[in-house]
């Protein structure tokens, strides 16, 4: 072993300090008689001086680079517009024999080969190399041989050439086509089973912490310019998580462009100092000039502005710089959001639409379930599990369907909240909370306990204008919610004998063109 990594080491220095041809230079080159002074050397007046000129610009030009020629031709400024590269620096690696590159090239692991086919033709003729890839793929998954029927047989069927060319990448495609089988299958193990509650899987946390799994921000302003934010801290709760981003240099909130989230996975490396280029999967997309924005609420330092879906920014008051970006994610899909998407294109799961229950004639929502909670960074306000829900196609009120889950005019469903609806924040150097604004998390489960529709965002408190139940002697609250699939709207009572509230209204309404996914029944 040694024999032949010393042969190896001293084969790459010798190519190394092989000198290359030196390039024949062309009009600039002096000739026999260039350096010569002319019929009238020793006169003296003006022609004197002018010839001194004269020989002092013949030296700038003979001694300056920029004015010799190349081969074909052309003189080195018009080279400096039309570079071109010599073998003797630029590309000192080609210059090497293809055995010595292919020994270089079999150090490095899959990842760090993958990135280096894209340097240039000769890299990237050189990383497909079978053998290379074979070693890799037996080192990883020990000694399977490789077999083209039980690789992939759609794919084969697809692409015949892969039949007849079996030394053009086969084993580089096998191991990575193994590998995305290997990890899905790993982590979608840990997903099959299903909280009876949230109808979400169990495991959602643990798989996003296990397979490291982070979040970051692509802030673009107006200008094209970009900043990739890593998250400063993230939250998770039982059907949600909430990220934060406060490190790192913010551009003013007008000169954004747009945001975009994406779902990072960080390889863990046994060196520390060796950094491994991280996937990145298109979560969402934020244009800011398209977007409206909603006020939150404000206190002391900041105020709080809320983006559709789930996105908080906080602004120093009286500027335009951000302290802070927070993000609400909900369970349902995050994994796969996270994982499977592309770093231009988000991942897109086909709906899976459950049979048609014909058993009423007017095709009414029976069965449904619903996981709701109200909490912010640090604390739950409230939870609430309902079950056997319904409503009917009559109860169609502006494209909406009505579904009320807490009755105002029934006192034994009335929910208090265990405690004060705030949002807390934190910068990179100050932290503060904004009152009267939250995080709602909310999974609507349909009759077979599959998640219809998930919402996770912030919502405020408003004054209501109408005087509450004769029942309580309180301020009445309204908080509401609504995107394109749906709203929410709950009405709450502040008793101020026992500073809390009572939640003693919750609707939600479904979308008329959501449900029709479902039923191919028109409205």
């Amino acid at each position: 072993m040694a024999a032949g990594r010393g042969e190896f080491y001293r084969s790459l220095l010798e190519g190394l300090e092989r000198k290359p041809a030196q390039p024949s230079h062309g009009r600039g080159t002096a000739g026999p008689g260039r350096g010569q002074s002319g019929p009238g050397r020793g006169q003296s007046g003006p022609g004197k001086r002018q010839t001194g000129r004269r020989q002092k610009k013949k030296k700038q030009l003979k001694a300056s680079p920029s004015f010799v020629s190349g081969k074909d031709g052309r003189t080195d400024r018009e080279e400096e517009d039309f570079p071109k590269s010599f073998p003797c620096k630029e590309n000192l690696m080609e210059r090497l024999p293809c055995e010595i590159l292919i020994k270089i090239l079999s150090y490095l692991d899959a990842s760090s080969l993958f990135c280096i086919s894209h340097v240039s033709k000769l890299f990237h003729s050189l990383a497909n190399d079978d053998v290379m890839w074979q070693k890799i793929y037996m080192s990883e998954f020990g000694t399977q041989t490789w077999r083209p029927k039980s690789v992939d047989n759609a794919a084969l069927k697809d692409d015949p050439e892969d039949v007849g060319d079996r030394s053009a990448g086969n084993w580089k495609r096998l191991y990575f086509r193994t590998t995305a089988g290997y990890e899905m299958n790993k982590w979608r193990r840990e997903l099959r089973e299903n909280s009876p509650y949230t109808g979400l899987p169990r495991q959602t946390e643990w798989v996003l912490r296990n397979m490291n799994v982070c979040w970051e921000l692509t802030v673009t302003d107006c200008l094209g310019r970009e900043i990739t934010l890593g998250q400063s801290r993230a939250y998770f709760f039982e059907s949600s998580v909430i990220v934060r981003w406060s490190e790192g240099s913010f551009p003013r909130y007008h000169h954004i462009h747009n945001i975009q989230l994406h779902g990072v996975r960080k390889e863990r490396l046994k060196i520390p100092d060796v950094r491994k280029p991280a996937w990145r999967s298109l979560i969402s997309k934020l244009e800011l000039k398209s977007q409206r924005v909603w006020h939150l609420g404000k206190d002391r330092l900041v105020r709080l502005l809320h983006l559709v879906p789930g996105f908080i920014i906080g602004i120093w008051r009286g500027q335009q710089s951000i302290a802070f970006i927070m993000a609400s994610l909900h369970f349902h899909k995050l994994v796969e959001k996270s994982l499977l998407g592309y770093p231009a294109c988000p991942y897109y799961e086909p709906e899976d639409l459950p049979p048609v229950d014909n058993s009423d004639p007017e095709f009414g929502l029976h069965g449904y379930s619903l996981h709701f909670v109200l909490h912010n960074t640090g604390t739950q306000i409230m939870l609430g599990h309902f079950r056997e829900l319904s409503f009917c196609t009559d109860q169609i009120s502006r494209g909406l369907l009505e579904l009320r889950v807490i009755n105002r005019n029934d006192l034994s469903q009335h929910r208090s909240l265990s405690g004060n609806i705030k949002l807390p924040w934190k910068s990179e150097f100050l932290e503060g909370s904004v009152e009267n604004c939250c995080i709602i998390t909310l999974t609507l489960l349909d009759e077979f306990q599959k998640p219809f529709w998930c919402v996770s965002s912030p919502i405020y408190v408003t004054m209501a204008k109408n005087s509450p139940s004769v029942d309580y002697s309180g301020e009445l609250f309204v908080m509401e919610y609504q995107n394109a699939e749906g709203k929410v709207k709950m009405k709450l009572v502040w008793l101020k004998e026992q500073k809390q509230f009572f939640l003693i209204s919750l609707t939600v309404y479904v979308s008329v063109f959501k449900v029709n996914k479902r039923f191919s029944r028109q409205y």
